[in-house]
């Protein structure tokens, strides 16, 4: 059911990955680029600013580092658009070097290609007010730009090794790529898949459970069109049927909405200060007579003023549910138990009986929906299964924990911790 959105996550995940490798390899690139350009360029426009003709001759005091530096090659310009190499340069190129900076135009940075070299070159004008140079030969050469010219071969090269690099990682690495998304794609499913591996058990659940009383609804219905003759009197017992059957399918669907809205966040707890023993107090008064018609013993321990902040609804909502589980699972002479205390920041309630308890094996699976041990729990006295999935949400909920505790026909014990203080 899943295989085609598997596939959509999987193209996307690659994606988004593919596009933070070229993301990651383009900055890389960038950034090598620029420290290697903007390191030479310093270094030109160094060369330049320290140019400085004093007396007609370049300044002794600068002229080492003009004249040695490897990276850079000086020339001068005059007005006139004539080129004097100043840096020893032996090489047939001198000419074209001379060409080229003759049209260069002042304050340019420019990168030029020529003879299979790269140069990158930067023409500045003169900045001092002696600008007369005197040639060996005597003649004079008025300054009015300085230029700096670095082969950058090495630097290019290396670049384009590091664009080979890139994107032959790039290719190289498009299987993984494909598997990283495929695998964050089934990732992303397991939660997915879950939610509605449950929703379809509860679906299957929940029409299981009303299939029962919609089946006693129409039956009951059918047999009393077969006799319309019969009075209301004499149709009594099928009425009745009718009727409680109506009734345990209103309670089911009032659960089923509970649950779902749960599941939706759409329940919100109203958060007060609540005195405890009030509200065990009154579900005790409510459970007094029906514990001893039933022929059962109930003990209550409370300490005395227990307050926390908490949904008084809701608590008195979870206080049913376990003593009405533990009166239905507990024959006479049995006996349930409910104790309360405090222990530090913490309320502590235990509901004990001693019914005919829960076999190891469903333990862990109490808190499910639904659920019904084969002994412990029966459709006549069990109801539905999902009482304790609401027990278990009202604790979660109110930052809490529930847990269980159960020996095969000596009893059953919940245990539930809440927090005094609760986010309001």
């Amino acid at each position: 059911m899943f295989t085609k959105t598997l596939r959509k996550l999987t193209l996307l995940n690659s994606a988004v990955v593919m596009l933070i490798f070229l993301t990651f390899g383009a900055t890389l690139y960038s950034y090598v680029s620029s420290q290697l350009f903007n390191n030479i360029d310093n270094a030109m426009e160094e060369r330049i600013s320290s140019f400085r003709v004093v007396n007609g001759r370049p300044d002794i005091n600068r002229r080492r580092s003009i004249f040695f530096d490897p990276r850079v090659i000086m020339l001068l310009r005059d007005p006139n658009g004539q080129v004097v190499i100043l840096t020893p340069f032996a090489s047939e190129d001198g000419e074209n070097l001379k060409a080229l900076a003759a049209q260069l135009e002042s304050g340019s940075l420019t990168v030029k290609t020529y003879a299979d070299h790269i140069y990158r070159v930067l023409c500045l004008p003169y900045q001092y007010d002696e600008n007369v140079l005197f040639r060996p030969d005597g003649s004079k050469l008025e300054i009015q730009e300085v230029i700096a010219v670095s082969i950058v071969d090495s630097e290019v090269s290396m670049l384009r090794h590091l664009l080979i690099i890139i994107a032959s990682g790039l290719f190289a690495g498009i299987l993984v790529i494909g598997l990283a998304g495929y695998y964050l794609a089934r990732l992303a499913l397991v939660p997915i898949q879950t939610a509605w591996d449950r929703q379809q058990q509860f679906v299957a659940d929940a029409s299981h459970e009303l299939r029962t009383p919609l089946a006693v609804v129409k039956t009951n219905a059918e047999l009393m069109l077969r006799h319309p003759e019969k009075t209301v009197e004499q149709e009594s017992a099928r009425v009745t049927n009718v009727l409680r059957e109506a009734i345990r399918m209103n309670k089911l669907v009032s659960t089923l909405l509970t649950l779902a809205r749960a599941d939706a966040n759409q329940l919100e707890l109203q958060l007060k200060s609540v005195v405890v023993n009030e509200v065990v107090e009154t579900v005790v008064e409510q459970f007094r007579p029906l514990v001893e018609l039933k022929g059962l013993e109930l003990n209550v321990s409370i300490e005395p003023q227990i307050e926390l902040t908490a949904d008084r609804e809701r608590l008195h909502q979870l206080l049913v549910i376990l003593l009405d589980n533990a009166l239905k699972y507990t024959v006479p002479p049995g006996k349930i138990t409910l104790t309360c205390s405090k222990l530090q920041n913490q309320v502590v309630l235990k509901v004990e009986d001693t019914g005919c308890g829960i076999l190891p094996e469903d333990l862990p699976r109490v808190f499910g929906r639904f659920f019904r041990g084969d002994k412990a729990r029966h459709r006549e006295t069990g109801g539905a299964g999902l009482g304790l999935s609401i027990a278990q949400w009202i604790v979660e909920k109110h930052g809490g924990k529930i847990r269980a505790e159960s020996t095969p026909n000596v009893g059953t014990q919940f245990y539930i911790t809440l927090p005094v203080k609760n986010k309001v």
